[in-house]
C-alpha cells in the first residue's frame, strides 16, 4: 500500500480532517505554502500550517528577532505576515494549484478579529484552522486569551459560530493549568487541539572587551529539541483531559520523537524548529514511518498508534 498506509484522519464528535501522513510542518517555520518543495517530498507532507494571519498586514517586532540557544532557539518575530487578505489573493491560489495541504494559523487582538477571520476563512472553504491563543511575542491578543479558561471558551464558542470546518486550538504551556483550557477548548465546540506553543525564554550574550562587559539580549518564545520533555508532559495532561484529537508540537526530530507522543495521546505532530537544521525532516520522518511500519507489517497508521498505546508491562 506504501504511503497509503500513513493516512491519518483527526475525528472529532462532529467533523474529521483528513492527512496524507501524520507529520506536518508548524506555522511560523513553514512559510505560507510551498517555500520548502526543493527540500523534501511533497507526496510526504501531511500539510503545512501557515505563518500566523492576522486581518492586516503585521510587520512583526523591531530589534533582534532570533537567538539560538543550547538545543534551541528563542524568537521573539512578532507574527510578521501580509493579512488575510493577500493570504487569499496571492498565496491560497499556489497551495490549490500545487495540491499542498494546509491549516491556517489565525491570530487576534480582540474577539471581533476572530469572529471577522472566521467569517473570511468560512467564506473561501478553507478546510481548517488553527486557532493562535498563545503566542508569547505580541503586546495585545492572543496569549491573553489562551490564560483564562472562561475567556478561552467564549473566544472559540464565537469562531465556531462563525465557521464550519475543522477548528484546531493552538494551547500555550505559559499557564497554570493547560486540562482546565483544554476542556474549555472542547466545550467550545473545537475539533482539536495543537500544543505545545513557545515557552517563555530570555537569551542573553555577554562580551568582555578587556575593560567592560556588553550584553545582548533577546526574550521571546523558547523552542526547539529542549523543550521535547515539557511538550510530552502537556500533551499528556490534555490526553487525560479531553476526547477530542491532539496534534503535538515541540522538539520533535525523529521517527522515535513521533512514537513517543503517540505513546502519550498524540494523533499527528507538527515539525517546528528542526526544519531551519534539516529542511527535509518532515519527508525524512514520514518515509521513516512508512519503512518502519512496512517492516513490521503494521496495517495502517491507526493499528501502529493502537500498537504504541498498549498498556506498559
Amino acid at each position: 500500500m506504501g504511503i497509503e498506509k500513513l493516512k491519518t484522519v483527526l475525528k472529532s464528535p462532529n467533523r474529521s480532517f483528513e492527512l496524507k501522513t501524520p507529520v506536518l510542518g508548524a506555522s511560523g517555520t513553514y512559510g505560507y505554502n510551498n517555500e520548502f518543495e526543493d527540500f523534501i517530498n511533497i507526496e510526504y507532507l501531511g500539510g503545512v500550517v501557515t505563518k500566523g494571519i492576522t486581518l492586516e498586514k503585521r510587520l512583526g517586532n523591531k530589534g533582534d528577532r532570533i537567538f539560538e540557544t543550547t538545543s534551541g532557539m528563542i524568537n521573539r518575530i512578532g507574527l510578521e505576515n501580509v493579512g488575510i487578505d493577500c493570504f487569499i489573493k496571492e498565496k491560497l491560489p499556489v497551495l490549490k494549484e500545487k495540491n499542498i495541504d494546509f491549516i491556517l494559523n489565525m491570530a487576534g487582538s480582540s474577539f471581533e478579529d476572530y469572529e471577522k477571520l472566521a467569517t473570511i476563512v468560512n467564506d473561501n472553504d478553507i478546510k481548517a484552522i488553527e486557532v493562535n491563543v498563545s503566542c508569547p511575542n505580541v503586546n495585545s491578543g492572543c496569549l491573553e486569551f489562551g490564560k483564562n479558561p472562561k475567556t478561552l471558551e467564549e473566544l472559540v464558542k464565537k469562531i465556531r459560530n462563525n465557521y464550519d470546518g475543522f477548528l484546531i486550538v493552538k494551547l500555550s504551556p505559559n499557564v497554570s493549568d493547560i486540562r482546565s483550557l483544554a476542556l474549555a477548548v472542547q466545550n467550545a465546540g473545537a475539533d482539536c487541539i495543537s500544543a505545545i506553543n513557545t515557552l517563555h525564554g530570555l537569551g542573553i550574550k555577554l562580551n568582555y572587551n578587556g575593560k567592560t562587559f556588553t550584553k545582548k539580549s533577546v526574550q521571546g518564545g523558547l523552542s526547539g529539541r529542549c523543550v521535547k520533555p515539557v511538550s510530552l508532559y502537556y500533551v499528556n495532561q490534555i490526553k487525560n483531559t479531553v476526547d477530542i484529537p491532539i496534534i503535538a508540537i515541540g522538539g520533535i526530530a525523529t521517527m522515535n520523537d513521533v512514537f513517543e507522543f503517540i505513546s502519550v495521546g498524540a494523533d499527528a505532530v507538527q515539525i517546528g524548529t528542526e526544519n531551519f537544521t534539516n529542511p527535509s525532516v518532515i519527508s525524512d520522518i514520514a518515509v521513516n514511518i512508512e519503512k518502519f511500519m512496512d517492516k513490521n507489517n503494521f496495517k495502517d497508521f491507526e493499528d501502529l498508534k493502537c500498537k504504541i498505546r498498549l498498556e506498559e508491562e
